[in-house]
């Protein structure tokens, strides 16, 4: 899923008399937010007026970027040091993004008066804590490690000179010509030498070791006992048998997407990240706590991290006998605080009572659709249509909006020259999108798009289908709503087990609006028996599609279809309104803070500025800042909340 993040999402409404007179400190507090706010990249929603990043709130379909080392370095590198222009600059170029009305989303189902609050205004007013299957919410809370006899020493992990494993890491990824590395062994002794025999093994895995005598010194030899498949699979003959292969633990990350964070740990871990396993993907600009499983990775090793990551905590280690799956949590619980909120306490109350009670509609939020003035969904309905030079043009053609500088330089060589190769040079970061499909046109020509887009990650070829699927759906359950309101009627759908039924006549009074379900368009799935259903077939229609024939050529891209409840009722909700000056203290605990210790921030009783701190459950699969969207009865759009902000602030 292509997700977008902003640095602090401050959904505010253009402002009134009584607003007036808080408008010195509004703006003296966001100008001094937005002077420290840096360039960042990765998972969420948010900012007063800065750079866009790549994700939002939950997607179970993105996949691990493969461990290409030396690029991904300069991809990172390259990714922090860009620089593109100031918020002004960057405010005037989200005039062409969506907004939430371009995607379907143009209703509410509760009657409150909306009022203004900012959205992360510090990542840490965003938390997220995942609900595994058996319905335990994960939380950090023990640094202890399961210890037995089959771990090594403590010396393990210092015994290694920085020059000695620089070499190792060479020789097991192999990076030069050496078939294997001597180290010395100073102050030979046979536990000196154990020890070292341990951590080549425990270090690097699919390394052997042996002893050997040159010129009357002791030297330990390392080299690949299984070439080049010993780095994919860890070694199997030095883990215990009484012991799960698998070591699960609790990822406790700041500001840091899951996949970002499972390349770090690969990293100094040095193995592959195919080795993790996880059930959902979190935010990056957020404090979140999930489940991670990892193939024949000791907890003491793990734990070993914990002294040298920056904004990262493992944690409540245990060993079983299987990964984890995609998809297979109940949810995730939330914590957000929106700062600086103008409601009064009676609109707050009635805002989250209607949370609370009714729900928010499940529309797919703005991050499923992109931030360019280029919508995933567009490029989704070219796939379908079978239109592959629209598929390439809308992927490589300059687009307006908020771009790095060199993907502008990239866009505008193609636009001149179509040679994929003169585009390529001018593009540094070769693990974007473009960079993908550059490559393929060079590798298949240009008279063979689909391999040349096939080179592009299957979970990001999907995508842009899922994205028009989306699409699809949220503008029939604005029409549904509009049409009939929140009460189910005759031909609406419902689940009865996994199987979707029409509701008859007679029955209707059995059911309410929670029961209704309505399908993403596919060949498995049936359509509802009123006007929405004609709805859909007219939509697609439109766009040169045939909804009883959507199956492709390309099996990847045939849609079988789902269905989504149109309205999601949060579990344990609960919210509290708090007061404070400094916009820079933390408004609750985390499970970090507990851990350390830390005692809770200490709040004035009248502060200069409230906030609304509120706390609820979500299943998989459904997007936080919609729920948000149904409190505040405000646009959640980059360019709606860039184009209010900067109102706001001149």
């Amino acid at each position: 899923m292509e997700t977008v993040e902003m640095n602090s999402l401050s959904l505010k409404r253009p402002h009134s008399e009584d607003d007036v007179a808080n408008a010195d400190e509004i703006k003296r507090q966001k100008t001094s937010e937005k002077s420290k706010t840096g360039n960042d990249s990765g998972q969420s929603i948010e900012t007063v007026t800065e750079q866009p990043d790549k994700s939002l709130l939950e997607d179970t379909k993105n996949e691990i970027i493969p461990h290409e080392e030396s690029e991904e370095q300069e991809d990172e590198e390259l990714e922090d040091s860009d620089e593109d222009g100031d918020p002004e600059s960057f405010a005037d170029m989200m005039k062409h993004g969506l907004t939430e009305s371009d995607v379907g989303i143009t209703k509410f189902v509760s009657s409150h008066k909306g009022f203004s609050g900012i959205l992360k205004e510090r990542y840490s007013d965003f938390v997220v804590h995942e609900i595994g299957k058996d319905g335990r919410v994960s939380h950090l809370d023990d640094f202890s490690v399961p210890v037995d006899d089959e771990d090594p020493s403590e010396e393990t992990f210092t015994v290694l000179s920085d020059e000695d494993k620089q070499r190792l890491e060479e020789l097991q990824l192999l990076k030069n010509k050496e078939t294997s590395v001597a180290i010395e062994v100073i102050e030979d002794t046979k536990e000196k030498r154990t020890v070292i025999h341990q951590a080549v093994k425990s270090l690097f895995p699919g390394l052997e070791t042996k002893t050997e005598d040159r010129d009357g010194k002791k030297y330990i030899i390392a080299y690949h006992a299984a070439g080049k498949k010993a780095l994919a699979n860890p070694r199997k003959h030095s883990w215990p048998k009484s012991r799960g292969s698998y070591c699960h633990f609790i990822l406790y990350k700041e500001n840091k997407d899951t996949m970002d964070a499972i390349n770090v740990l690969s990293k100094f871990l040095r193995v592959k990240p195919n080795i993790f396993s996880y059930m959902g993907t979190k935010d990056k600009r957020a404090i979140t706590v999930q489940e991670i499983a990892v193939l024949r990775i000791t907890a003491q090793r793990l734990a070993h991290l914990n002294k040298c990551l920056m904004n990262f905590k493992l944690g409540n280690f245990s060993y079983k006998n299987h990964p984890l799956k995609l998809g297979e949590l109940q949810g995730n619980h939330f914590t957000v605080v929106l700062r600086n909120v103008t409601g009064t306490d009676d609109q707050i109350e009635q805002a989250m009572h209607s949370l609370k009670e009714i729900g928010f509609i499940n529309y797919y939020g703005m991050q499923r659709f992109g931030t360019t003035a280029v919508p995933t969904y567009q490029i989704g309905r070219s796939i379908l249509q079978n239109n592959w030079n629209e598929v390439m043009d809308l992927i490589l053609k300059p687009r307006p909006g908020a771009e790095k500088g060199y993907l502008v330089k990239c866009r505008e060589e193609w636009a001149k020259t179509k040679d994929p190769a003169a585009a390529l040079k001018k593009l540094p970061v070769k693990r974007c999108v473009e960079g993908q499909l550059l490559r393929g046109l060079l590798k298949y020509g240009m008279k063979n798009i689909i391999s040349a887009f096939g080179i592009i990650p299957r979970n990001n070829r999907l995508m842009y289908i899922h994205s028009y699927q989306s699409y699809v759906w949220n503008n029939m359950v604005s029409k549904r709503i509009e049409e009939y309101g929140l009460r189910a009627v005759p031909g609406d759908l419902t689940l009865k087990g996994a199987t979707a039924v029409h509701i008859e006549e007679g029955d209707v009074d059995n059911y309410t609006i929670h029961d209704v379900v309505m399908p993403l368009p596919g060949f498995d799935v049936i359509y509802p028996k009123h006007k929405i259903g004609e709805a859909y077939k007219e939509m697609l229609v439109a766009d040169n599609l045939d909804i009883n024939n959507m199956r492709h050529k390309i099996r990847d891209y045939s849609l079988s279809g789902a269905y989504r409840k149109i309205i999601i009722r949060p579990q344990n909700v609960s919210w509290e309104v708090v007061a404070y000056d400094d916009p820079r203290i933390p408004l609750f605990t985390t499970d970090l803070d507990k851990l350390e210790g830390k005692p809770l921030p200490v709040l004035p009783t009248d502060g200069k500025f409230r906030a609304l701190k509120m706390e609820f459950s979500l299943p998989p699969s459904t997007y936080a800042t919609m729920a948000i969207r149904e409190v505040l009865k405000m646009d959640t759009s980059i360019k709606n909340q860039t184009q209010l902000n900067t109102t706001w602030l001149r």
